[in-house]
């Protein structure tokens, strides 16, 4: 393992640990129900860090390209635990602008993980293994925008805060920015794929006609 993964772990290690700590803390907890700032906060700055670090920095970014699409595709079977939402929602606790929609949205992610990564993630499936990307991660920001709006949206439902406290916290402030993050990296990647497989193909025209 490089530099870069160790210090990619790091980082993972220590948003857990905040995530955690601030939670444990109550920071999170959105008692008077309105818009969960301090949730989407948590959620969007180590996105907009990753996406800064990845645009300014070519080894990076490299390191990043690198890494095996299908293990971080496989990761997202994760968000199974979306069946949650739909529990919670069921019992009068989430409101079901924002669980429904978070829940079943996750649970088919989830679900599809394991057969998307080990049957789409090549250069022969990219479109379709994008497109799956794209969802994922659509699926995630709308979770996140109606998980902090929803009390402007349905103001006379069960509120939000039920996932603005341990342990339902960790979803929206580590594992939502962590699996968008993995999402990012997979389209990047997949974008790549037409450029190598065409640079292949352009190194072996000449082998073939030096053969002949």
């Amino acid at each position: 393992m490089n530099n870069y993964g160790k210090l990619a772990i790091g980082l993972m290690v220590a948003w857990f640990i905040f995530g955690l700590s601030a939670s444990a803390l109550r920071l999170f907890k959105n008692d008077s129900n309105r818009i969960g700032v301090g949730v989407g906060i948590a959620a969007l700055a180590p996105i907009v860090l990753f996406s800064l670090w990845f645009a300014v920095s070519q080894r990076f970014r490299q390191f990043t390209l690198s890494v095996n699409p299908t293990i971080l595709t496989a990761a997202q079977a994760w968000r199974l635990i979306g069946f949650t939402f739909v529990v919670l929602e069921a019992r009068g606790v989430l409101p079901a602008v924002f669980a429904l929609p978070a829940g079943y949205g996750d649970m088919t992610i989830g679900a599809t993980a394991a057969f998307v990564a080990w049957m789409l993630a090549n250069p022969s499936h990219r479109n379709s293994f994008m497109l799956w990307q794209v969802l994922g991660s659509t699926d995630l920001v709308l979770a996140v925008t109606l998980g902090t709006t929803a009390s402007l949206i349905s103001p006379h439902g069960p509120t939000t805060v039920a996932i603005t406290v341990l342990p339902s916290s960790l979803v929206p402030t580590f594992l939502v920015p962590l699996f968008v993050i993995f999402h990012v990296i997979c389209i990047a990647q997949a974008r790549t794929w037409n450029d190598a497989s065409e640079r292949s193909h352009q190194t072996m025209r000449p082998a073939q006609h030096s053969a002949s």
